[in-house]
């Protein structure tokens, strides 16, 4: 039977729950124990899918098409796990299932209420599919006190009840501020919140208190005592150099012993040689780049989050240090001068996916000044379709462009309303809900023999995670390959293009999927440390 471990959040959000869910899963996995990760966010969407990259980050997608939050990219990052559909729940999707069920009249004319059937349904979540594991940690979204999240502590405080304190472990991750005018550390937000959680039923076994400054061992004691918990249960996590640094600090702090010791287990010392390695390949570089990453999102990071990541990823494989320059494509909307000025000094150019019109002529720009001057390129998704309207409208066709964008009469990229997936033929209505309708997930592509991904990959055959409602049109194939950007990867139909490259470029590649999202430290995607690799090279001609 699988032991959990509740991950709650206090005092202020992003506190990096997700970050220490993740750490601690490794630091288990380490250990030799067998784990899954889970979240639970309260907000009413059904899932990200349709929210702004503004006011949630990027959105993560799994092998089985789920759209996610972002905190499971951080969880497959750390253990190598792949995330499923049902290791993220929402309240949205909670309560769309209560109400089909109650419309059905499954419920027999009961009345359907809060407690039990919202919390029954979020018990069933966190049960299922657990079989062969030892830990299943599950991350609650948002800060305790915060209204839509209480029918998810009111679960998780009745799992305790049924499960039992030898199989459930409650961790609480809290903030202790620095007041630099007063030279402290402050505690009594910690002890405010924990007694918020308290006041919900659930009393802390574990306490994470994220500070700035070291934690010492007084204001250690005195939030065990205010807050009924052991010394040693109160782990101080100081600010970290690195994310990657964080499943060392943590173990020397002496988290995963404590999580054992809670639980009564005894396991050898973890096997921690490759996060090191991770960190000295980090903070011990022997070279570096720069990389322009010409987005539309560029405001908030985290709208790019498993990006950034991956292409740190290629500067490990690579031994080098990767300096990422966040360019507006909006900035580059007819303006020559302004486009060369920013991307001459870089290394190699990066342009990511995306939706909608706004910034895609600084993206189709910045794959011009790529192609005419030798820089090394990368597009995802977007940054495909845009690599290829430049091509075509090189090739003379002027109005080369997209649907997405409006009507054109050269729709070298076009809305997809049918497709083959592993279930079988797939079909959208081009007005239908914008919701879970792309082509989402794992799909296979074939690549070219003789290509530049073939000998990348060292394969003729990959998968990939897809998240789009737009493709290349392959009837433009001609046209483009007439001006040397050649489809080197297809869809095992050959109808839908996957991967353009320019044979005579020193690395020009485009792809219609996301290969961030299966990059990790310990094993870079072989797309971005190719990448990395060849913008090293450009360097040392520059």
């Amino acid at each position: 039977m699988a032991r959990y471990i509740f991950i709650t959040g206090g005092v202020v959000s992003s506190l990096g729950k997700g970050l220490m869910a993740a750490s601690l899963a490794a630091l288990l996995q380490a250990r030799g124990f067998r784990v899954r990760i889970r979240k639970f966010d309260p907000y009413l969407n059904v899932d990200p899918g349709t929210m702004s990259p503004y006011q949630h980050g990027e959105v993560y997608v799994t092998d089985d098409g789920a759209e996610t939050d972002l905190d499971l990219g951080h969880y497959e990052r750390f253990t190598g796990v792949s995330a499923r559909q049902s290791d993220n729940i929402t309240s949205g999707r909670v309560y769309r299932d209560i109400i089909a069920k109650e419309r059905r009249g499954d419920y027999l004319g009961a009345t359907v209420q809060v407690i039990p059937h919202v919390t029954d349904a979020i018990k069933e979540f966190a049960r299922a599919d657990t079989e062969d594991l030892d830990f299943v940690l599950c991350e609650i979204g948002g800060t305790v006190g915060d209204i839509e999240g209480l029918p998810f502590v009111e679960a998780i405080r009745q799992l305790r009840n049924e499960m039992g304190r030898e199989s459930t472990c409650f961790v609480h991750v809290t903030l202790v501020p620095y007041i630099a005018a007063a030279g402290e550390l402050k505690t009594k937000p910690t002890q405010h919140s924990v007694r918020e959680l308290t006041g919900l039923g659930i009393q802390p076994d574990i306490l994470l208190c994220r500070c700035e400054k070291p934690l010492p061992d007084v204001e250690r004691a005195k939030i065990a005592l205010f807050c009924n918990v052991r010394t040693e249960a109160v782990i101080p996590a100081e600010d970290a150099a690195s994310i990657y640094s964080v499943p060392l600090q943590y173990h020397a702090e002496g988290l995963d012993a404590e999580v054992l010791r809670h639980f009564s287990l005894v396991s050898p010392s973890p096997e921690l040689s490759r996060w090191g390695d991770i960190v000295d390949r980090l903070h011990n570089p022997e070279g570096e780049v720069t990389i322009a990453v010409v987005g539309k999102y560029v405001g908030l990071q985290d709208a790019y989050k498993s990006l950034n990541e991956a292409l740190f990823h290629g500067g490990m494989a690579n031994r080098v240090k990767v300096n990422i320059r966040w360019i507006d494509a909006e900035v580059f909307d007819g303006e020559a001068s302004e486009i060369a000025a920013r991307l001459e000094p870089m290394h190699g150019i990066l342009v990511p996916g995306g939706f909608g019109e706004r910034g895609t002529e600084g993206k189709i720009a910045s794959a011009r000044f790529a192609r005419e001057r030798n820089i090394p390129y990368f597009g995802i998704c977007l940054g495909m379709q845009v690599a290829c309207i430049e091509a075509a409208q090189a090739a003379g066709i002027a109005q080369a462009s997209s649907t997405e964008f409006g009507e054109t009469s050269e729709p070298v990229v076009g809305i997809i309303t049918e497709w083959m997936s592993p279930e079988g033929l797939q079909k959208r209505a081009e007005g239908g809900d914008l919701g879970g309708t792309m082509r989402l997930g794992a799909y296979n592509a074939l690549l070219s023999s003789n290509s530049r991904v073939a000998a990348i990959y060292e394969s003729a055959a990959i998968s990939e995670r897809h998240r789009h409602r737009y493709e290349v049109n392959v009837a433009y194939r001609a046209a483009l390959e007439s001006n040397g950007l050649v489809f080197s990867g297809m869809s095992p139909d050959g109808l839908l293009p996957e991967i353009v490259e320019r044979p005579d470029h020193p690395w020009f590649i485009g792809v219609q999927f996301h290969p961030e999202l299966k990059s990790k430290p310990f094993d870079p995607h072989p797309l971005f440390a190719g990448f990395i690799a060849a913008s090293l090279q450009q360097s040392r001609l520059v």
